[in-house]
């Protein structure tokens, strides 16, 4: 209605006109059901790239009457852009599901890009990851899609080794990609030979405010029944040997992975990337405090009971998962409070866990050096736990 004063994490923000002689102000795309942003005005429409679950399509609304439409849906996935000054040409980065990202050019009125970059000869000689979006019911019935890779030869009479990968966000997204990675080195689990699994779990951009809700009071549990019915799926189409498992995951991806790591022994491995051990010590913390107030409905002096029924640490004396912490010094967003507390935890249950501190980073690891570094120990720690090989990392001589 134009008067909110609160924005809440996991709902969709909204568009105004005003119109600044009578100042009325009037709603535009309200039927819209996504989180809206990056808009650009020209002589011919509104123009913004929104998720439509997988799928990222540019969109033109009308200033006049509000109306939107979808003006270009190929390839997949449209990022940033730019217009002539008439507004009837267009330059945007994108790319389709099988592509690195391009960049084209086009006609508004009759779109038809035009791909004027070749980034993706750079990897034409690669093992590139093979994707599909596949979908299952959770346990409360949520339709959960996820992103399922397998390996270049896959035999679909065998069955494989799992791993699953959880985005951040919560209201991140993940899509079809040949190159998928950050610190996980999912190429070469892929070539070596299993399945990787990357679920885009309640909360998750793209599927409307609902299902960005359905981790309101729910955080952890809502998302591990997300995670391990998307397990159950694929055992069901005997695609994967449960004995082989492991989870991993960055900031709200390794807070779930940490919910796992005390809340179920169906993984080998797992690896908490940046993760929250603890709402209360999060809360305290944080540099975002309204996100923990918006998401549980309480702060902890409120509502202890729902800190505790989302918190990893809760069920701490459950854990007997192999688990490797990763954490930036001097992060603000997810202190490194949480992996200290989560470390003590696990060595105190006498389950294996190690944590690696990167000195001088914050809540991302995104210099090269550091990033391969952090890749390494995750290749190391789920090679000898899932696989039972010894890996040694590579080291400098600085002599």
């Amino acid at each position: 209605n134009g008067t909110d004063t609160t924005s809440n994490f996991y709902t969709n923000s909204r568009l105004f006109s005003i119109d600044v002689t009578t100042r009325v102000v009037k709603p535009l795309a309200k039927n819209l059901d996504e989180d809206l942003g990056g808009f650009t005005w020209t002589k011919t429409g509104i123009y913004s790239s929104v998720w439509n679950k997988t799928k990222r399509h540019l969109y033109k609304i009308d200033p006049a009457t509000g109306n939107y439409a979808t003006v270009i849906t190929a390839p997949e996935q449209v990022y940033g852009f730019s217009f002539s000054q008439d507004g009837n040409k267009i330059a945007f980065v994108g790319r389709r599901d099988d592509q690195l990202n391009e960049i084209f050019v086009s006609s508004i009125n009759t779109p038809q890009p035009q791909q004027i970059t070749k980034f993706t000869n750079q990897v034409a000689d690669w093992k590139v990851a093979q994707s599909e979006v596949i979908s299952w019911k959770s346990k409360d019935g949520a339709t959960i899609e996820g992103v399922l890779h397998k390996p270049a030869n896959y035999d679909p009479s065998k069955k494989y080794p799992l791993l699953v990968v959880i985005h951040g966000g919560p209201t991140g997204i993940d899509t079809p990609t040949p190159v998928p990675g950050y610190v996980y080195p999912i190429l070469q689990w892929l070539d070596k030979g299993c399945l990787v699994l990357r679920p885009n779990y309640r909360g998750s951009a793209g599927y409307g405010e609902a299902f960005r809700s359905l981790n309101v009071k729910n955080l952890g549990v809502g998302d591990m029944w997300d995670v391990m019915s998307g397990v159950e799926y694929l055992d069901k189409k005997g695609m994967i040997d449960k004995t082989k498992m492991g989870s991993m995951g960055w900031s709200q991806g390794g807070y779930i992975s940490a919910f796992l790591t005390t809340n179920t022994d169906a993984f080998k491995a797992i690896s908490v990337g940046a993760g929250i051990s603890n709402w209360m010590t999060y809360y305290v913390n944080t540099d975002i405090h309204p996100f923990t107030r918006q998401y549980l409905k309480a702060t902890p002096w409120s509502d202890e009971a729902i800190y505790k029924k989302t918190s990893p640490m809760t069920n701490i004396n459950k854990a007997k998962t192999p688990t490797l912490i990763q954490h930036g010094e001097y992060d603000r967003r997810v202190p490194i409070a949480n992996a200290y507390e989560l470390l003590q935890g696990l060595r105190d249950k006498n389950v294996p866990a190690e944590l690696v501190v990167y000195k001088g980073f914050g809540h991302g690891i995104n210099k090269p050096k550091e990033r391969l570094a952090a890749t390494w120990h995750n290749w190391q720690w789920f090679n000898k736990y899932v696989w039972g090989e010894v890996v040694e990392i590579p080291l400098v001589d600085k002599k």
